[in-house]
């Protein structure tokens, strides 16, 4: 709003304004209706039904929330929800999330997300949507257990996976690195280990509030916002989905609180793509499937160098691909400009690692089996129509979908060292758009 606001804007500031205190809000807060389709120990995964008049079709989508944090993350309000982006564009969508975590849940440590909670999601997907692979999403700490539990579990019916805002180089956070050695002086007896073992675990109100520091500057200047936007009814609204967010945080289990504590910010683990449970060691190099990197420009909890860590580890995936999208933690997921940038990058990546949507015996009423999944490109297309014509070497070669390539070959990078908007060179963006934020 200007700062002598034009006729206009004072109509729409005092509309937006009597809205909100007549009828308690501008957002569209509608949950997309879904159903629970299993559940078990802080798991429940649940299937988006389909948008009225539209077919679901294609492979399935599993949306992976990360603890602490409620599934509003993937569906904050109608219009900024990118639940109802894949439903409404017939994607089969589904989401697995934690429940309430309280204190007899306090010894569940991370393996119990790994080996038990993510995996067992995705084959319920799978087998809910017919047996199809499953495109994996995994944002902030729901994306390192997707890459875990991945990079574990060779045989899990995995199409793609995409990790949204995930740090794997805790030296990279700002936030962190400033504190990481007063950490590591109290050899594992500080005040901060004795408080979470004593509580259980990290609280609901101590997980907002940290939340919130992240973006400490945004909750200073957030009053001084609100006044200079109440003519914006997209702002205002997407203010109050975000307020409602943050409102709706989850505790964290002790053992697994103490040991991201432990093990990610003072021990930065993951920094080299190997981290031990037991008697076993996990590494991600080990994830043959295609793999999407997005890091957000403005995110303070997990920056860009943090997140892009994880590229050159991926040494074993059939392609790696790394993105810069705008916005911060949660904004690059879905906030207001997400819809032109982040989910049209997921949709293209989503198409091109797809299966043959006529794959399966449709008339014999068995599931569909789990192909291998490939690349949709025109060239296999007209192949495909092509199919009295002799099969050369090379073509036979790039058809051996379930092949996998040596790994000098397979871990494709389209990352670029400039560390700008849409680091992938291929991409374009129209006026307006992400692109223009990198200069």
């Amino acid at each position: 709003m200007d700062l002598i606001p034009k006729p206009d804007q004072v109509v729409s500031a005092a509309s937006n304004v009597a809205h909100k205190m007549l009828y308690g809000g501008l957002a569209d807060l509608r949950s997309m209706p879904r159903t629970l389709i299993d559940e078990g120990l802080l798991r429940e995964v649940y299937h988006y039904r389909p948008a009225a008049k539209v077919k679901e079709n294609g492979d399935p989508v599993l949306l992976v929330t990360p603890l602490a944090a409620p599934s509003l993350c993937f569906d904050l309000r109608r219009g900024c929800s990118l639940v109802e982006h894949f439903v409404s564009e017939g994607r089969p969508t589904y989401l697995v999330e934690y429940g309430e975590v309280s204190f007899r849940d306090r010894n569940l440590g991370m393996e119990h997300w790994i080996d038990e909670v993510v995996p067992t999601a995705i084959r319920e997907v799978s087998q809910h949507a017919g047996g199809r692979p499953v495109h994996v999403i995994g944002w902030s700490l729901g994306g390192i257990f997707t890459m875990l539990a991945a990079a574990d579990r060779a045989d899990l019916p995995i199409a793609s996976l995409t990790v949204v805002g995930s740090p794997f180089d805790i030296k990279q956070v700002p936030l962190v690195a400033p504190i990481r050695p007063l950490l590591n002086l109290t050899e594992g007896r500080g005040i901060i280990t004795r408080s979470y073992q004593a509580m259980g675990g990290a609280p609901k109100p101590l997980v907002k509030w940290a939340f919130q520091l992240s973006a400490f500057q945004k909750l200073v200047t957030k009053p001084m916002a609100i006044a200079t936007h109440l003519d914006d009814t997209e702002f205002l609204a997407q203010i109050e989905a975000v307020d409602r967010f943050t409102s709706n945080m989850i505790a964290y289990p002790g053992r697994t609180f103490g040991q991201l504590y432990h093990r990610f910010v003072k021990g930065n683990a993951l920094h080299t793509g190997a981290i031990a449970f037991g008697d076993r060691t996990i590494e991600v190099s080990n994830i043959t499937r295609p793999v999407l990197v997005f890091a957000g420009n403005t995110d303070g909890i997990a920056p860009i160098p943090a997140v892009r860590a994880l590229v050159p580890l991926l040494t074993g995936s059939e392609e790696v691909r790394f993105e810069v999208v705008p916005g911060g933690h949660l904004g690059m997921l879905t906030g207001r400009s997400a819809r032109h940038t982040t989910w049209r990058i997921m949709d293209e990546w989503i198409s091109r690692w797809s299966t043959d949507e006529e794959a399966g015996d449709e008339g014999s009423g068995d599931p569909a089996p789990v192909p291998a999944p490939r690349r949709t490109t025109k060239k296999a297309a007209a192949g495909r129509q092509a199919a009295k014509k002799p099969v050369t070497k090379k073509a036979a070669t790039k058809k051996a979908g379930t092949k996998r390539a040596t790994p000098k070959k397979a871990a494709t990078r389209t990352t670029g060292d400039d560390p700008q908007i849409g680091a992938n060179p291929a991409r374009r963006y129209g006026s307006g758009s992400s692109r223009s934020l990198a200069t």
